[in-house]
């Protein structure tokens, strides 16, 4: 293959007649995307999706609201559809795919503790980053929302910070002995 990659979206012209190159670049690709309609139900998602969220690859999660897809506590907790539990008017990932579409407007590196339901059962604390972006392609809009789990990195940096605070309270214990 001689395409020449660059930073411009010319760049990217020889995708239109390979969609088989373009899954594979998606598919390779360590964060999550998804690609949600306007009722937030994903029409298209990649390989990280359901490694991140410990789905089943072979569940059908096409066509189903993002909350149900990914396995949000509340949605499953509630047994109410995404979108419909008391909890879904403040949810930052909905919020952000929402201001997306209406306002036609990017979310970038947005953050969100939550509790997430495992394929086995299991419900696990995961902190996500993400960011949405509103786009037409024919006579449709969808919402383009790429997540990344950061759990490891906030639970290192929790760890750091509490190994920091041990420090300064040892360093402060030894200054206050030698002042006696």
């Amino acid at each position: 293959m001689n395409h020449r990659i660059s930073m411009t979206n010319v760049s990217f012209a020889f995708l239109k007649s390979s969609p088989d190159f373009l899954n594979l670049v998606l598919n390779n690709i360590n964060s999550c995307v998804l690609l949600l309609d306007k009722d937030m139900r994903l029409q298209a998602f990649n390989d990280a999706t359901t490694a991140i969220f410990l789905r089943n690859k072979a569940e059908d999660i096409q066509y189903v609201r993002c909350g149900e897809a990914i396995g949000c506590a509340y949605q499953v907790e509630k047994m109410k559809d995404c979108g419909r539990t008391p909890h879904c008017n403040r949810c930052p990932l909905r919020e952000a795919a929402l201001i997306s579409y209406s306002e036609n407007k990017p979310v970038y590196r947005e953050h969100i503790a939550r509790e997430f339901y495992m394929n086995d059962g299991k419900k696990v604390l995961k902190h996500l980053q993400f960011s949405t972006r509103s786009f037409h392609f024919q006579k449709d809009r969808y919402i383009l929302m790429i997540v990344d789990d950061i759990s490891e990195i906030v639970e290192t940096k929790n760890k750091l910070v509490e190994k920091e605070k041990q420090f300064i309270n040892h360093m402060a214990n030894l200054n206050s002995g030698q002042n006696h």
